[in-house]
């Protein structure tokens, strides 16, 4: 006798995606109740519902990057941002909030982002910073101010206000 085994596919959505942190969409990726997809479309959906509100993300790349592709890793699948300041990943922009530095790539990825890949980040775009992260307010004159997402009238502060309020928001 033969067995045919249906499996029935959890997609997730946007209101099951900011319940979780990134250790819980891990463990989701890892048991196979989500694809990594899914996770990086729903962080997508919430930055193009949110971030024009409140300008905290400066870039989203068309692909994610790469990241560890072994599901022990502890992020597996996890999307992610990478703060645009000293932090840099190989050939993407690293403008560091300042129109001195536009259209940066740095050829190289730096110890942190080599780490945040070992870890299975997919890195999905660069989060705002004040001009070289030397402002108290996230607010650089190439991005635009970044809001705070609870009270638009605010800012969220800090050279990572703008990573910050992504999360928050």
């Amino acid at each position: 006798s033969s067995c045919t085994i249906i499996f029935t596919h959890y997609l997730m959505h946007l209101g099951d995606y900011i319940k979780y942190d990134g250790l819980g969409i891990a463990e989701l990726i890892r048991n196979k109740e989500i694809k990594a997809t899914e996770a990086i479309s729903c962080a997508q959906q919430a930055t193009e519902l949110l971030n024009p509100h409140v300008n905290s993300i400066i870039e989203v790349f068309d692909e994610p990057l790469a990241g560890n592709k072994s599901t022990d890793a502890p992020f597996h699948g996890v999307p992610f941002l990478i703060k645009d300041l000293a932090l840099h990943a190989a050939g993407v922009l690293n403008e560091m909030g300042s129109r001195l530095t536009q259209g940066l790539r740095p050829p190289h990825d730096t110890d942190l982002m080599r780490r945040f890949r070992e870890a299975g980040l997919r890195t999905i775009g660069r989060a705002s910073t004040p001009e070289f992260g030397y402002c108290p307010t996230t607010e650089p004159v190439v991005n635009g101010p970044s809001r705070n997402p609870w009270d638009l009238s605010r800012m969220p502060g800090g050279s990572s206000g703008a990573t910050a309020a992504s999360v928050a928001a």
